[in-house]
């Protein structure tokens, strides 16, 4: 990065502090800091990133972190067969550094790189123009803070003269004498046998105590040892966390490859000859090992990145089983508890000889079929005391069977019932590995290799177990996942009524649709409430959001609707109570809601909306639907806006469309379109409400970027005939009672229905009677309506609901009711604008 020349140098540092040969200032090793927040602004800026970069704190705090940290090009691929310096052609801190920087990366990242000095460096810096060895880290930061990303940088020079002699200039390691600055709190110093952070500056110690929060599963001691292992061994290694995949493994360079595998060559050259290994070869067994450490943590990077690409159950155990084949195993057998298949959560403790452990996956590199037969995926079966499954399951603990011999072979086989496994399984090398989370074993895993291959060993064991402990985090988010949407999908189904396909006057059929990226509960509900006078009410809301709250917001809503809806409110009068009702809950209470009232005898709907998409009438003469012109209305929740209610003729076999706006919203694409569409749709002939539902559903929900849940209702408006119903007037006179029950009977007698002539008289009689006595100057009214039950109403102009009363032995009334409501299979009272309503049903008798 070039910044000019004329910028003043920066002070030189340890002038008046220790000296060169205080011991305590030996091995210090600063680091350039840098914190970008979430806009990408710079929020701290170390002396070491000034030293670096050459930008000053003052200038760069602010500032976007992309134009102050050089960021090169894509590097070219890196092969041992490259020489170095096609590396060490670019200039800058790699492309790994511009992704975390610009959102895309979510997990830790590295790299090496080259820069060129700054041009106002002086003094035992490398001359300006120079470049130099750079080794970077980028750790993606979480919690509440603004921080979003915390960047380190190192001179590798000064990492590398780390032994014991300080740094270039043989002091501290920067070319600055080796003091700690002061403003600098992230300068590592040596002190044996660990290292720790310095922090002595202003502010430094607010920084620091919130590592622990914004670096995931890491303490300020595990940064502290991360950074010691940099120093000590000359490279940054792979941390491995609880969180799995923290690949912060830079490339160290394609020279030092180069001469290991060369070094390598000579020393096998030589033991292959019987020849003494040369002293410059001495410590290639230490080399071999590190190449061996480094291709495990590598192949467990490699898996990690493998595994858990989604929350889905099955494909993960899949993910897992095939992320060890080949590379690592020949044969990779799954098995997990019964529990942890279906998605359950299960008690803690040590599994036993009778828990059922299922085969829920099986990878193999052997030819087709031969594992199939044997051992199917699905099989249950438990595992008994006397095998290396059942202490791998007990103990937690991985087992190692280098060889399986020919008695354990035949163990193993006994558990297989009419099938003979030791072909399969004799004298293969074997690992056993348990799949755990929170310290409860969810399975194991079953590793195998193929006679001719090397061995299992400790190593292999210890890498084995990083991988089970990663698999076992895995599995468990997605059988956490699984069981808490099976949950939400309980809940959600609790919550949705089960409506009967048929009510008086109307047929009604119905669909959910749970949002496809949104999870799988939300805030959509229909219902359908009986009302007296046999009207029915039609409901479909939905509540702003998605979420369990949602949902537990619209279980409230509905409930609310459905005991005003039972009082017989006007619709304009219930949506304004259930605003009301929204805004006492809180503030995040919104939603939107179409109630509509449908009365068959009188063949009219009254529809009040507040905030919700129109609904579609379809006309049963001509086939022609309609969007109803509603006024809109506010949604429920926001307050002080009127509700109207709006009257709609309507004849039998009628449609009524109603639905929430994610069956017609789509993103990209205005609401018109979908609202044309929902008309077309419902509009097309079906033999039956469920087809025409389904025909809905097809049109719109194939079009795709669908996210929202979706609730529709559609309604064929039958209508109740004229000759099904019958209406009386008496005058408020307890002699008009007698003439009520014999209008009745012969009413009844007339319809075919004379079982029901006794008990409807009965009640009738007890109606009308407490009518008499209770109105005060309009006539009393009786309806009978024959629909699906035979309905009795009787009205007067008492404000005042009848109740069941507990009568004494001497009392001469309360006993009407009870009369009424041992006969009836329903009844109920209401009040109506000009009094009540008390009303009974009878079961019509079985044609």
């Amino acid at each position: 990065m070039d910044r000019g020349t004329e910028r003043e140098a920066p002070p030189r540092r340890g002038t008046d502090t220790a000296g060169p040969g205080d011991p305590a200032d030996a091995g210090r090793v600063p680091l350039a800091v840098v914190v970008v927040d979430r806009d990408g602004l710079v929020s701290h800026w170390s002396s070491g990133a000034r030293r670096l970069f050459g930008v000053a704190k003052e200038e760069a705090v602010g500032q976007p972190a992309v134009d102050l940290l050089p960021v090169s090009g894509a590097l070219p691929d890196v092969d041992d067969d490259l020489p170095y310096d096609d590396y060490a052609a670019l200039d800058g801190l790699g492309p790994g550094l511009g992704s975390s920087l610009d959102h895309g990366l979510s997990y830790p990242a590295a790299g090496r790189a080259r820069l060129t000095v700054p041009q106002y460096a002086t003094g035992d810096r490398p001359d300006p123009g120079d470049r130099v060895d750079v080794l970077w880290w980028a750790y993606p930061l979480v919690g509440p803070g603004r921080e979003r990303l915390l960047v380190l940088a190192a001179d590798a020079a000064g990492l590398h003269e780390q032994d014991g002699g300080g740094g270039a200039d043989g002091h501290g390691g920067d070319g600055t004498g080796g003091a700690q600055d002061p403003a600098d709190p992230f300068a590592v110093e040596r002190i044996a046998p660990g290292f720790a952070l310095h922090t002595d500056f202003p502010g430094a110690e607010d920084l620091a105590g919130r590592l622990p929060e914004i670096l995931p599963s890491m303490s300020v001691g595990e940064s502290a040892r991360i950074v010691s292992q940099v120093l000590e061994l000359g490279y940054p290694v792979l941390e491995f966390s609880q969180n799995a995949r923290v690949p912060v493994t830079p490339d160290w360079g394609v020279s030092r490859r180069v001469e290991r595998r060369a070094r390598r060559e000579r020393a096998a050259r030589a033991a292959a000859e019987g020849l003494p290994i040369p002293d410059d070869l001495a410590d290639e067994g230490e080399d071999l090992e590190y190449a061996a450490v480094r291709e495990r943590l590598e192949f467990l990077n490699e898996v990690s990145g493998r595994i858990g690409t989604s929350l889905d159950l099955a494909r993960t155990i899949v993910e897992v089983s095939k992320a060890v084949v080949p590379r690592f195993t020949d044969v990779a057998g799954t098995y997990l508890r019964e529990q942890v298949v279906a998605g359950e959560g299960f008690a803690k403790g040590v599994p036993d000889t009778t828990t059922l452990w299922h085969r829920v996956a099986l990878e193999h590199t052997d030819e087709p079929g031969r594992w199939d037969d044997v051992v199917p995926v699905g099989e249950a079966m438990p595992f008994p005391a006397h095998t290396p499954f059942f202490q791998c399951m007990t103990t937690g603990e991985p087992v190692l069977v280098p060889r399986i011999s020919e008695q354990l072979g035949h163990a193993i086989a006994s558990q297989f019932d009419k099938r003979d496994i030791r072909p399969l399984i004799t004298g293969r090398s074997m690992l056993v590995v348990p799949l755990k989370a929170r310290n409860v074993v969810l399975g194991f895993m079953i590793l195998l290799r193929h006679p001719e291959r090397a061995e299992f060993n400790d190593m292999d064991k210890v890498t084995g177990a990083e991988l089970a402990a990663r698999a076992g985090l895995v599995l468990d988010n997605a059988r956490m996942y699984t069981y808490q949407e099976s949950v939400a999908e309980t809940l959600q189904d609790s919550m949705l009524p089960h409506i009967p396909p048929h009510r008086t006057g109307c047929d009604i059929a119905t669909r959910y649709l749970p949002g496809t990226l949104l999870g799988r509960v939300g805030g959509d509900w229909f219902d359908s409430v009986k009302l007296p006078g046999a009207r029915t009410a039609l409901v479909v809301g939905d509540v702003m959001g998605h979420g369990l709250n949602s949902a537990a917001m619209m279980g409230q809503l509905r409930t609310a609707v459905q005991t005003m809806a039972a009082l017989d409110l006007p619709p304009a009068q219930l949506l304004r109570n259930l605003d009301d009702l929204a805004q006492r809950l809180g503030d995040g209470y919104l939603a939107t809601c179409l109630y509509a009232v449908y009365d068959p005898i009188a063949g009219v709907l009254h529809l009040a909306n507040a905030g919700h998409i129109p609904p579609v009438l379809v006309r049963a003469g001509d086939g022609r639907s309609e969007l109803l012109e509603l006024p809109t209305g506010a949604p429920i929740g926001v307050g002080g806006v009127p509700f109207e209610s709006v009257g709609v003729p309507v004849e039998p076999g009628d449609r009524l469309v109603m639905c929430t706006d994610g069956l017609v919203e789509m993103r990209g694409e205005d609401i018109g379109v979908g609202l044309a569409t929902l008309c077309a749709s419902a509009a097309h002939p079906a033999a039956s409400m469920d087809d025409a539902c389904d025909t809905i559903i097809r049109a719109l929900n194939t079009r795709g970027g669908r996210k929202d849940d979706v609730a529709l209702l559609m309604a064929r408006l039958n209508g109740i005939a004229p000759e099904d119903v019958a209406e009386w007037r008496f005058p408020p006179e307890p002699a008009q009672v007698g003439r009520a029950r014999v209008v009745v009977r012969e009413q009844l007698h007339g319809w075919g229905l004379p079982r029901l002539a006794d008990p409807a008289e009965l009640m009738v009689s007890e109606l009308v009677t407490n009518a008499v006595r209770h109105t005060r100057a309009r006539p009393v009214e009786v309806r009978l309506v024959r629909g699906d039950t035979l309905l009795c109403e009787v009205d007067d102009d008492d404000h005042e609901l009848p109740t069941l009363r507990n009568a004494g032995p001497e009392a001469e009334a309360g006993r009407g009711l009870r009369v009424v409501s041992a006969l009836a299979r329903e009844w109920g009272t209401s009040r109506t604008g000009a009094g009540k309503t008390v009303w009974f049903e009878l079961t019509l008798p079985r044609r």
